[in-house]
């Protein structure tokens, strides 16, 4: 488990040379938790030495395949996430499962040389661009709730879960970005959220997914 939340301190510090783990179909949200698999021997060095350091690493969606004959590695998202491991557990063989926690978006500055089996990375911090004030905002965020409220009556498993994550949201930024990793299935979609700052025009996107996912799901009493 983690002996404890890394700084803002810390996190700046970390981003001068942030071990970076390039997934594909994986697109993390501060705020939001994923779990991971990692047995590839390069990527178990880098649990170890992360968890023997501050406990973050850099997740950027992976834009291509990878391919052994080219030099580097495959591209990447420029915009990624921070995510710091909430829980490791190795098994026997050096293997590790993981919870992964999102703890801020990064936009890659350039990649450095590294003696290690994985990739380094320098990045600075992305912040949302959010308003101290806007009715325009919380009816958004009302909006969003209200949607996911509807789609979790829809379904016939999970919905009160949902609502639950959903309520235990306390700012229109978290309750976006945990609803993206929710409810998008597609990475490249999730990598747009992602990218967008405005807090607001994630949240409206946002409602548009909700909207067709109800329609796909079909309302309660509804034959699909």
């Amino acid at each position: 488990m983690s002996s404890g939340r890394p700084t803002s301190r810390t996190l700046a510090r970390a981003l001068r040379r942030l071990p970076l783990f390039p997934l594909e179909d994986v697109v993390l949200f501060p705020y939001s938790m994923i779990p991971l698999y990692v047995f590839e021997a390069r990527y178990r060095k880098m649990v170890r030495d992360v968890l023997a350091s501050n406990r973050l690493i850099a997740i950027s969606l992976q834009l291509e395949k990878e391919d052994p004959a080219a030099d580097g590695g495959p591209r990447v998202a420029a915009v990624a996430s921070v995510g710091e491991l909430v829980l490791a557990q190795e098994l026997p063989d050096g293997r590790f499962n993981l919870v992964v926690r999102g703890r801020a978006r990064i936009g890659i500055d350039e990649e450095l040389p590294s003696d290690e089996p994985y990739r380094l990375i320098t990045a600075h911090e992305i912040p949302d661009d959010l308003p101290e004030k806007s009715p325009d905002l919380d009816e958004a965020d009302t909006a969003l709730r209200a949607l996911v409220t509807g789609l979790a009556e829809s379904i016939p498993d999970g919905g009160e879960l949902l609502k639950h994550v959903a309520a235990a949201q306390d700012t229109p930024a978290a309750l976006a970005n945990v609803m993206a990793a929710s409810l998008v299935a597609d990475a490249k979609a999730r990598q747009r959220l992602l990218e967008t700052t405005d807090v607001f025009q994630r949240l409206e996107q946002l409602s548009s997914e909700v909207v067709a996912l109800i329609d796909r799901v079909g309302k309660p009493g509804r034959a699909n």
